[in-house]
């Protein structure tokens, strides 16, 4: 039987109950490693606020199995491969995902050890898709 997710999907969805969880975690993923802020220098964070609510989404989906999630996982990846507008070193994306288990940790009220573990695998195989398009 697939893994869907659905902790995953509550937590998020608890998160953005709570105000700021967006922001906050790029807060921390700014400053977690100093090639990552100038990156975002040009960077309209309204848009990417945006794109990052809409991402973090689609890769829960995309973590369970969905065919739909997909595409739009593999669009995110293609711009962020070495060819694409907004490259991404694929040793930098550990950073992403230590930041957003942070930012969960702080804004999921019913966060566990065992859930930020399950944070941690599924966005693993969003990662492990990113860095395939490297």
């Amino acid at each position: 039987m697939a893994d869907n997710y659905d902790d995953l999907q509550q937590s998020y969805g608890r998160c953005l109950r709570g105000k700021n969880f967006i922001e906050r975690f790029y807060e921390i993923f700014l400053a977690s490693h100093p090639d990552i802020a100038p990156m975002f220098a040009e960077t309209d964070f309204q848009k990417q606020r945006m794109a990052l609510r809409r991402g973090i989404s689609a890769a829960i989906s995309h973590a369970a199995g969905s065919t739909l999630a997909k595409r739009t996982i593999d669009q995110m990846a293609d711009t962020h491969s070495r060819r694409g507008h907004a490259p991404v070193p694929p040793a930098l994306y550990r950073y992403w995902v230590d930041s957003l288990a942070q930012a969960v940790s702080e804004m999921d009220p019913e966060a566990t050890p065992q859930l930020i573990a399950r944070w941690r695998q599924g966005m693993g195989a969003v990662v492990d898709t990113f860095v395939k398009h490297h």
